[in-house]
């Protein structure tokens, strides 16, 4: 699946940390959250802490990354999410 086709989905046959991040895409931020709070592991903590840099929480977001392995989120949210989807997507 590409980018544009994530974007363009209905939802149906994602799960865990790539379900979190089309929530997200599709503006509902709490939704996206609930999902992420569910999934295990980095990938789990990686769309956690993104989410929480979204809301603003930076303390919360920083335990996230650190919790997912990864330096902490800069710049433009936009590229960060799509990065975060692209790595996940090629897998």
């Amino acid at each position: 699946m590409t980018l544009e086709e994530f974007r363009a989905s209905d939802g149906r046959g994602l799960d865990g940390a790539l379900l979190a991040l089309w929530w997200d895409a599709k503006g509902d931020w709490e939704k996206a959250h609930e999902v992420a709070q569910e999934v295990a592991g980095v990938d789990g903590a990686w769309v956690h802490a993104y989410l929480h840099r979204k809301e603003g929480d930076l303390g919360n977001a920083g335990y996230w990354y650190r919790r997912a392995g990864r330096a902490g989120g800069v710049g433009d949210l936009r590229l960060e999410w799509e990065g975060i989807v692209g790595e996940m997507l090629g897998r």
